[in-house]
């Protein structure tokens, strides 16, 4: 496992971090918490220190496991945890005033919720879970950051940006007030467009970045095929309902020429895709099994792919709305 600096915060942190949504619980992963667990400690072994959490992953239990992670273990551990938007509306719409999505109180009170989940004292990293630009210039979440800091409840502070990403809302006015230290932004071979605005930007701002949904929600798995069927429910069967399996498929199968060399599978060359990026700091994928862990790990060490493979890629850039 490779480790990246965390934009000017200082912090450094593994490139590969846990994705914890699944580990919420069912519909979108039947796995028990003796499992989870499991897979988040196989991950410490394996060098990952950062995990990102979010209070409506599994209502508060995808929290409290990192939480007893973070307890039980000597590492020193990074956690990345979100407040859903008060209207629980993703993704936020152009127009929300912040007072329906994050007034000053509920973000306060949202923060102590999460630290109850976690059993922590102390947060590292704590995100608005949606974003608008015309809420940059609004002091109410910048005064309930400042105070949130000198309470010594949050470490760091920062926004999940929009997705579908279009390019709107991409996070900039709200670095270039310094109120912000990280964004999140989808990045992967799919949504190329944030390594043309967000990613420079960031790097203006001195601001950390996590890329997360390297692999398009199991679009650039390789694994999808027509007949894939997912629990009732669950949000993969949302995302690729209808004939959107197929879709993906096909795209994934004129991808097949990354898999040479020292490329050793899809999800391999997707995960190095987003690392080949120097100002992303940490590239954040959801893991299920030992397998999947320990092709995540092989992929930091591998480092990023090829420039000529990486110019070549830009013709597959592929602006979906999925998650609508």
């Amino acid at each position: 496992m490779r480790y990246r600096t965390l934009g000017k915060t200082g912090l450094r942190v593994s490139e590969i971090g846990f994705g914890c949504w699944g580990i919420g619980g069912p519909p979108d992963w039947a796995s028990t918490d003796e499992d989870a667990l499991d897979a988040l400690n196989l991950a410490v072994d394996l060098g990952i220190d950062l995990f990102d959490t979010a209070l409506v992953y599994g209502n508060g239990h995808s929290e409290s496991l990192v939480g007893r992670l973070v307890r039980e273990r000597s590492e020193r551990l990074y956690v990345v945890t979100k407040i859903p938007p008060k209207n629980r509306i993703w993704p936020a719409r152009v127009g929300t005033p912040l007072q329906e999505a994050f007034p000053h109180e509920y973000i306060i009170e949202m923060t102590e919720q999460n630290l109850r989940n976690l059993g922590l004292e102390r947060i590292d990293i704590q995100l608005m879970h949606v974003w608008l630009d015309e809420w940059a210039q609004v002091d109410e979440w910048k005064e309930a950051v400042v105070q949130l800091k000198q309470q010594g409840k949050i470490d760091l502070f920062g926004v999940s940006l929009n997705f579908p990403y279009g390019g709107g809302d991409n996070g900039i006015p709200g670095m270039q007030t310094g109120a912000i230290d990280v964004v999140e932004v989808v990045y992967n071979i799919y949504e190329q467009r944030p390594q043309y605005d967000v990613l420079p930007a960031a790097v203006r701002a001195g601001v950390g970045v996590i890329a997360r949904c390297p692999l398009d929600e199991g679009a650039l798995s390789g694994k999808i095929t027509p007949g894939t069927t997912w629990p009732e429910g669950s949000f993969q069967g949302f995302y690729f309902r209808g004939e959107r399996t197929r879709e993906v498929y096909e795209r994934a199968k004129t991808l097949q020429w990354l898999i040479r060399d020292d490329v050793e599978s899809l999800p391999e060359a997707a995960l190095r895709f987003s690392l080949s990026r120097p100002e992303v700091s940490a590239v954040i994928v959801g893991m299920t099994n030992t397998e999947h862990l320990r092709v995540n790990v092989k992929a930091s060490d591998k480092g990023g792919l090829k420039p000529e493979d990486l110019e070549q890629l830009k013709a597959w850039a592929w602006p979906h709305i999925f998650w609508a």
